[in-house]
This record gives structure tokens, C-alpha cells and sequence, in this order.
């Protein structure tokens, strides 16, 4: 069997990994001309994504390639007062699951390099323009009016995906939750370093700010504020230097290290992208084309959970393709038993970047005299354990299959 994966971001090498493990041929198409190794900025592995990547071998590498452990969350109001604190449990495992922050761009470097130590193919410009499928296979189409045919083809190219508009022109868009996201980093500071393992997040006035301090001293910082939708060449209107200057209003009121961390900080990491997500597909597969990761079920970032989501779609995939006879039917039950739990993760990816939106002073004040006892009753009930302690295993047979 072969399959045309498209996309060669997160989910793409991983499952042409996991496809070559199970004996499948995989060949990744990415539009990018090379791993764009300078996108993005930052994200979180949780344990149930490390224990994905673990039974691909792909574990090492990454954890080698993290910029620290973040084993737990520390929240603040914009005072700087301490409204809450949940540990993911990960620090008692003893097998290298502890969560950890990498930077985006270095992680799709990872995963590329080790998919094509693993013997699948990467081919970088190839842009998808279309796809022809049949009972037999599909005919992935390309900008350069090149054709590859595979057995089935996977869209792994994110939450703006073309496979997904192409087999399915009237599925449901993204939808903006009402948030623009940036990121950076800055040297260090005569600030307050994080404790050691944990992220602070910070439910400031009039936006949200993330921070973690790395070894070396420097600060990685993430922002979400609220604003109207705007489209790419809309926010590109405003430089980076006048982002720079609305965020640091939108701070300037709360606990003065938020401001002396974004000011020490390069201004190109002023440059904001809406964050979107995608509640419920009716479908993610079509005879033998399947989408996976954010072109199936976007989530905020909120959710901490986008990444891992990814990985474990991967890894379950393949193992259908290995155990299910007829691709189309492998296709079908892999959606059956990824979508129940990964649309409760965008749920609450949503629900959690809710309080997010929460401006006016009324709302703040409730917000923060209500969340101490909203994260005082998430710790008692187990955190978020639902979410962290879900294993996917290549090992692991596959034994439902889906008719129709």
C-alpha cells in the first residue's frame, strides 16, 4: 500500500512514520519549499502525545529538542495575586512523559528528520491543487502540474486545509473564537523567574499573558487578547512596532514585569494570527481520503492539547490502515474512534478561552473571585487527567471496524 500525505507539519510526519511502521509506503507532500523551521512560536507535548510519539521511537528526539519541562500552571489576576495552581500529574511518571514547551518551527524539524530516517519521503514545493478518487485510489494534483497516485491520501496540512475543502466543499469553516495570539521571547530580566516546571498564566484587565523562564534565563512569553476578526492582509495593515504598542496598552494596568518582559522582547514577535478552531466536521474521511489533526478538529490553543491531538491521530490511523482489510473501511473506523474524544477537547478548549474574552470590570472582579474555586474543584476531581492519561499504541490491535 501507498499513501500521499499532505502537509509536513506536526501530523504529517508522524503518521508517515507510524505508516512505515505497519509496512505502508508513505510519501509527504509539503507546499513550503523546507521545514520552516522559523514558524510559529511555541506549544506544549503532554504526556498522552509523548506516549504517541514513544511508540513511533520519535520520543528521544523530541524531548532532546524541548525547551523545558511544564509540568504545571500557576495562575494569577493582573495584580499578580495567585488565583490557582494544577499540577498534570506527570512529574510522578518516571518514563519521560513529564509535558514539555518546544518551539513549533524546531519540532516539524524533528519529526521531518526522523520520518526520513524511518524511510518515509519528504518532498518539499509541492503545493496541492486538486485530487481525483476512485474505489482504487486517489490522484493528488499539484501546482507545478505534477500528479502523485497513492492508495489513500491523508490531509495532515492544517486547519486551513485544501484536502479538506476539495473533498468536502460545504463543510463548515473555522471559526474565530474571538482572540488574536502572539508570541515571543525575551533575555533575561531583573523579573520574578517562574518556578521551576511550571508556566504562570496570567488573567490580566484586558488580555491574557503565558510566561515560562528557560534555564538559560530568558523569558518565552506568550499573548491572547480579545478583538474583532481580521483576515491575514488586515493585520498585516499594522506593522509589528504599532501591535507592539497596543499590546503593551492593553497591559497597563496589571503587575509591571508583563510590560517589562514585552518591551525587552524583539518587536517581530508582535505579529499576531487569529486563533480559530473547528467544533464538529460532519465527516473527516471520504472512501480512501482521511484528514487528520487540525484539518479534522482544530483547538484553540487553550486546550494545550493541538499538538498531542495530532500525534495520537497518527498513530491510530496507522494501526487502522495495518488491521482494517479495505482502506476506505480502516478510514471510517479511525474516525469513529478519534472523534468522540477529540471534539470534548475542543470543547473545552473553547470553554477555556471563554474566560479570555472577559473585559469589563464587573467580569474581571467575578472572574477572579470565582476561579480560585473553579481550580480548587479541577484539582480534586483529577485535574485533567481524562485528557493526559488517554493512550494511543501502535501495538495495540484494531478491532472495530465501521460498515457503510
Amino acid at each position: 500500500m501507498r499513501a500521499l500525505v499532505i502537509g509536513s507539519g506536526i501530523g504529517g510526519p508522524v503518521v508517515a512514520t507510524a505508516l512505515r511502521r505497519v509496512g505502508v509506503e508513505a510519501v509527504v507532500h509539503e507546499a513550503h519549499d523546507g521545514p520552516a523551521e522559523g514558524l510559529g512560536s511555541f506549544l506544549t507535548l503532554a504526556p498522552n502525545g509523548l506516549a504517541a510519539l514513544r511508540t513511533l521511537d520519535l520520543l528521544a528526539p523530541v524531548r532532546s529538542a524541548a525547551l523545558f519541562p511544564s509540568t504545571r500552571i500557576e495562575f494569577q489576576n493582573g495584580s499578580g495575586r495567585r488565583l490557582g495552581l494544577l499540577d498534570d500529574g506527570s512529574d510522578e511518571l518516571d518514563d519521560g512523559l513529564q509535558t514539555v514547551t518546544v518551539m513549533r518551527g524546531t519540532l516539524q524539524r524533528v519529526l521531518a528528520e526522523a520520518a526520513r530516517a524511518q524511510g518515509a519521503r519528504i518532498e518539499y514545493g509541492r503545493r496541492l491543487v486538486g485530487f481525483t478518487a476512485t474505489d482504487d485510489g486517489v490522484t493528488a494534483e499539484f501546482a507545478d502540474g505534477s500528479t502523485a497516485h497513492g492508495d489513500v491520501l491523508i490531509g495532515a496540512d492544517g486547519l486551513h486545509s485544501p484536502v479538506r475543502r476539495i473533498m468536502d466543499p460545504a463543510a463548515p469553516r473555522p471559526a474565530y473564537t474571538g482572540l488574536l495570539n502572539l508570541g515571543g521571547s525575551a533575555p533575561p530580566l531583573p523579573v520574578p523567574a517562574t518556578p521551576e516546571r511550571t508556566m504562570r498564566m496570567v488573567f490580566a484587565r484586558r488580555a491574557f499573558f503565558g510566561h515560562q523562564t528557560a534555564a538559560d534565563g530568558r523569558t518565552h512569553w506568550f499573548v491572547n487578547f480579545p478583538h474583532p476578526e481580521l483576515d491575514r492582509a488586515a493585520i498585516a495593515e499594522r506593522d509589528a512596532e504599532q501591535w507592539r504598542r497596543h499590546v503593551l496598552a492593553l497591559f497597563a494596568d496589571d503587575h509591571p514585569a508583563i510590560t517589562q518582559i514585552l518591551r525587552a522582547s524583539p518587536v517581530d514577535g508582535f505579529r499576531p494570527v487569529g486563533v480559530y478552531d473547528i467544533a464538529s466536521l460532519p465527516r473527516w474521511t471520504s472512501g480512501r481520503v482521511a484528514l487528520l489533526g487540525d484539518a479534522a478538529h482544530a483547538v484553540s490553543p487553550s486546550s494545550g492539547q493541538g499538538a498531542s491531538l495530532a500525534v495520537e491521530d497518527a498513530v491510530l490511523l496507522a494501526a487502522c490502515l495495518r488491521d482494517v482489510a479495505d482502506p476506505a473501511a480502516a478510514l471510517r473506523t479511525y474516525e469513529r474512534l478519534r472523534r468522540g474524544r477529540v471534539e470534548r477537547i475542543v470543547a473545552e478548549g473553547r470553554r477555556r478561552g471563554g474566560q479570555k474574552l472577559v473585559t469589563s470590570r464587573i467580569g474581571v472582579l467575578f472572574r477572579d473571585l470565582t476561579l480560585p474555586l473553579v481550580f480548587r474543584l479541577i484539582a480534586m476531581r483529577g485535574g485533567h487527567s481524562w485528557m493526559f492519561d488517554h493512550r494511543v499504541d501502535l501495538a495495540d490491535p484494531v478491532r472495530e471496524t465501521v460498515s457503510g
